[in-house]
């Protein structure tokens, strides 16, 4: 025995007389991020679970450390987005800071990017950078912003199927009856068709669905002629519900009947409204963000947590990995 205390020197990280590691911060950030719990009930969690007395500020301070390791991983996952082949967009709103801002997302079955904005329309879309760098398929709810750009559109049909229910029984137009019910032929037909390996259906058949597709919708314009002004009247007369639709969907023929010309494209946005939805969940849970970095960081994390839960990478030890500097790279 030498009789002398030997005191190994406290590693690099613990620099505070309090310190929390990457198993502890890992846990916070995920209870927050991705359960969506409040911060002070995060805090009573690891109070009440783990005996960790952690304050509200610690919490923020640690989700900004993760979302800064994490910029790098939300650029390449932006790059893989853009060399995509389809990719679904939505947005939705949301309070930052008393203010409408509005989360914008961007997605494919294996990717996942958010971002929030004070703009819902092309200064979002230019900010986020992934649009005006696309050449793919984008599939969206028609939001004119998105037309503004020159990769191919597609149209979520879903949405057009509510809007031809609605005509068909509560103003009786049968013209939107039989169109609701040949997309609906028409989304088998495709599904059919994919069943079988095939990507595309038969140029004869796309020709055939689409002239069914245009006689149905000369059936709406008999039904539902322009309306006009009368004489000595000045500027736009206001069209009917059913006129509107009629001129939108002739409009935006192609993007409607993307998804019967090509097999990639699928029917709906239903991934978008999907990834988007767990957004709305947070703003009943929680009210609004309370800073605009908050709303960024969460946009960050939470893109990285979605792309990781796709493709079945377990979260907490990529979270981890995160606060040791090594963020886990999910397959791009």
């Amino acid at each position: 025995m030498c009789q002398h205390i030997t005191a190994a020197p406290f590693p690099h990280e613990a620099a505070a007389p309090i310190q929390y590691g990457p198993t502890l911060a890992a846990t916070a950030v995920y209870l927050t991020q991705q359960q969506l719990v409040p911060l002070a009930r995060t805090c009573e969690v690891l109070r009440d679970l783990l005996g960790v007395q952690m304050s509200e500020g610690t919490l923020c301070e640690l989700t900004q450390k993760c979302a800064a390791q994490l910029m790098q991983v939300e650029q390449q996952i932006k790059e893989a987005l853009i060399q995509a082949e389809v990719i679904h967009q939505d947005e939705t709103g949301l309070r930052v800071v008393g203010k409408r801002h509005w989360m914008h997302v961007t997605c494919t079955p294996t990717l996942t990017h958010y971002q929030v904005h004070k703009s819902r329309g092309q200064a979002a879309l230019e900010a986020i950078g992934i649009l005006p760098a696309f050449s793919g398929v984008s599939i969206h709810d028609g939001w004119a912003s998105y037309f503004l750009y020159p990769c191919s559109h597609a149209c979520c049909n879903v949405h057009l199927l509510r809007e031809l229910l609605f005509l068909a029984e509560e103003h009786g137009c049968q013209w939107a009856a039989d169109l609701k019910s040949l997309l609906l032929d028409m989304k088998e037909a495709t599904l059919q068709r994919r069943s079988q390996g095939k990507h595309w259906l038969d140029p004869l058949e796309v020709a055939d669905w689409e002239v069914q597709f245009l006689r149905i919708l000369d059936e709406g314009d008999l039904a539902h002629p322009r309306a006009t002004a009368p004489p000595g009247t000045r500027g736009r007369y206001k069209q009917s519900p059913a006129r509107n639709l009629l001129d939108r969907v002739r409009k935006y023929q192609h993007a409607f009947l993307c998804f019967l010309e090509d097999l990639r494209v699928d029917f709906d946005n239903n991934q978008a409204e999907r990834d988007v939805r767990m957004v709305k969940l947070q703003q009943k849970i929680s009210g609004c963000f309370r800073t605009l970095t908050g709303a960024q960081a969460f946009s960050r994390i939470r893109g990285y947590l979605s792309t990781l839960r796709k493709q079945d990478i377990p979260l907490l030890s990529a979270l981890q990995a995160t606060f040791c500097g090594h963020p886990v790279l999910p397959s791009l």
